[in-house]
């Protein structure tokens, strides 16, 4: 073997952080505040990053150690995703919005020394705190620093960083160790913790920087809806402080009034969120006549945009959407939808509502329920698996060989890969109906009621039927002043997919249940169901006239 003559240099989040300080110093850090926007240039940024290291390190932490925050998008929070790896330690990415037994779990389970905590969410922490007999320390972002039913020391954080000694230095880190840890939601069992290392989070920036068909640089300004404890803010605290973007953040609020008024403001050029943030932010600034048009890319995830939203965006507001494919376990980019060069002029929407090809460096394929890998023929439907030096191998603490294949995750998704490498996600494994035998496509369904004008938004389960197994049943939100018309979205379906398809039992609701990050959450759905809390209206859907809709 002939060694290569490259240097060891090893991938860290402190290298990030000190070429963005270097590099570009001017860069902002803005946080929206209701009294007006915060501007601190990278230059400080960085140095009250030091500043954190030197008091948590005073505090006891040290290297592996965890450190828990729960705060909104504000710039106390880009401090500590810079200045807690940095130090060596781990950064704990801890959900607001999970109920109070898995914030309790999580936060147990990782084990964190300290936590650092907006003084809005001391409430929220509060009823769970004597649980925690990890936590030896509060850090208060804020002005309420303490709390009376929080049974550990509280510091104020601006008192923490004033009294510290700055660490002058970044510690040299194994790139292997981890940086970052953020657990799942628990929607389909307990949490599950994954932790990102120095040099994935490193790769994946600049695999994210180079894969979106536009050239990331000093010249954007990056405006972050994604909560930052939702899967390291899906890489775009990292890359932007990579690039010198500025980091545009909403602080408290992300209601649409408020993002729109951010917009005005500050004209982001990239953003991203879950379709239904990005469908209630259309909706305010077509009602205000906001411009929303300084956004050249926009990438939509967490589940797949409808035609309809893309289109509304792209065309109503001129913001180009690209749809990102990841999940927790996966940092989150795998897949990017950005048309290739071969698509005709007009069907960018087509291509986009795919959920894309593979960013460099990772690979996927689909496994049938033996586990025998089937080909990208643009027909084989499996579960699709992916693998690459971003995507966990296995989960932190906690036991779930299951959800591995000889190396690649198991992702949950059911999809076909095209010849040409694009990946049509069809359904998740655990929301597929099926039918006499065959697969109804809960996601397809969806898709197409998304697009029917009376309709906001749909889910589909499956619902226990005598003859069929299952059939699927829908819930639709629907546009202010429309009516349930079941005949009608029936047969807006049956233009485009299979009769049987179309389900025979339909609801009205005003809104959809959802998950801690945004997604429909089906298994509340179902739960409602069998309830009784979710009462089905018949009939319609055979628009076709026949009772055997098989």
């Amino acid at each position: 073997m002939t060694d290569s003559t490259m240097s060891d240099m090893p991938l860290t989040v402190g290298r990030l952080l000190i070429r963005g300080r270097d590099l570009f110093p001017d860069s902002e850090v803005v946080t929206w505040t209701p009294t007006g926007q915060r501007r601190t240039p990278f230059a400080e940024v960085a140095r009250r990053a030091r500043a954190l290291a030197g008091g948590l390190r005073e505090l006891g932490v040290g290297p592996g150690d965890r450190v828990g925050v729960l705060a909104a998008n504000v710039q106390e929070y880009v401090e500590a995703y810079l200045g807690i790896p940095g130090m060596g330690a781990v950064l704990h990415t801890v959900n607001t919005k999970l109920q109070l037994d898995q914030l309790a779990e999580v936060i147990d389970h990782a084990q964190d020394r300290v936590l650092i905590v907006d003084d809005e969410l001391l409430d929220v922490l509060a009823p769970v705190a004597p649980r925690l007999g990890s936590v030896e320390r509060i850090v208060t972002i804020g002005d309420s620093p303490t709390h009376d039913r929080l049974p550990v020391p509280q510091v104020g954080y601006e008192d923490l960083l004033a009294s510290a000694t700055p660490l002058v230095d970044w510690p040299d880190v194994d790139e292997r160790s981890a940086a970052a840890l953020c657990y799942t939601t628990g929607t389909t069992g307990d949490p599950k913790g994954v932790a990102y290392s120095h040099r994935s989070t490193v790769l994946h920036a600049l695999a994210f920087a180079g894969s979106v068909g536009k050239f990331l640089s000093d010249h954007d300004r990056f405006l972050v809806v994604v909560p930052l404890f939702h899967v390291n803010g899906w890489g775009l605290p990292h890359v932007g402080w990579m690039v010198g973007a500025d980091l545009v953040l909403p602080g408290r609020s992300m209601q649409p009034a408020d993002v729109c008024r951010l917009i005005t403001a500050e004209r982001p050029t990239v953003s991203g969120g879950v379709p239904a943030v990005w469908s209630a932010i259309a909706d305010h600034a077509e009602a205000i006549g906001a411009d929303l048009s300084s956004i050249e890319i926009l990438f939509l995830g967490g589940s797949a945009p409808s035609a309809a939203l893309v289109e509304r965006l792209q065309r109503r507001h001129g913001v180009r959407v690209v749809q990102a494919w990841g999940m927790t376990e996966t940092s989150p980019m795998v897949l990017i939808s950005a048309p290739p060069r071969s698509a005709a002029p007009g069907s960018e929407t087509e291509w986009t509502v795919k959920a894309g090809r593979p960013v460099p460096l990772t690979e996927v394929r689909i496994a049938d329920e033996a586990g025998a890998v089937l080909p990208a023929d643009g027909t084989s439907v499996g579960e699709l698996e992916v693998r690459g030096p971003w995507i966990t191998a296995r989960y932190y603490e906690r036991d779930a060989a299951d959800r591995f294949h000889d190396g690649w995750l198991r992702t949950g998704d059911l999809a076909v890969i095209e010849p040409s490498g694009f990946v049509r996600i069809t359904d998740r494994v655990k929301d597929v109906i099926k039918s006499g035998g065959e697969w109804i496509s809960s996601v397809r369904l969806e898709e197409l009621l998304a697009g029917h004008p009376d309709v906001v938004e749909a889910a589909v389960i499956g619902i226990p039927d005598p003859r069929w197994d299952e059939r699927p049943f829908a819930c639709v939100v629907l546009r202010p002043g429309a009516v349930l018309d079941v005949e009608a979205l029936g047969a807006h379906l049956a233009a485009a997919v299979p009769r049987w398809w179309v389900p025979q039992s339909w609801t009205a609701v005003t809104d959809l249940p959802r998950t801690s990050v945004g997604k429909i959450d089906k298994k509340a759905l179902r739960a409602d169901f069998h309830a009784g809390r979710l009462r089905p209206i018949g009939g319609a859907a055979v628009a076709a006239g026949r009772e055997d809709v098989r």
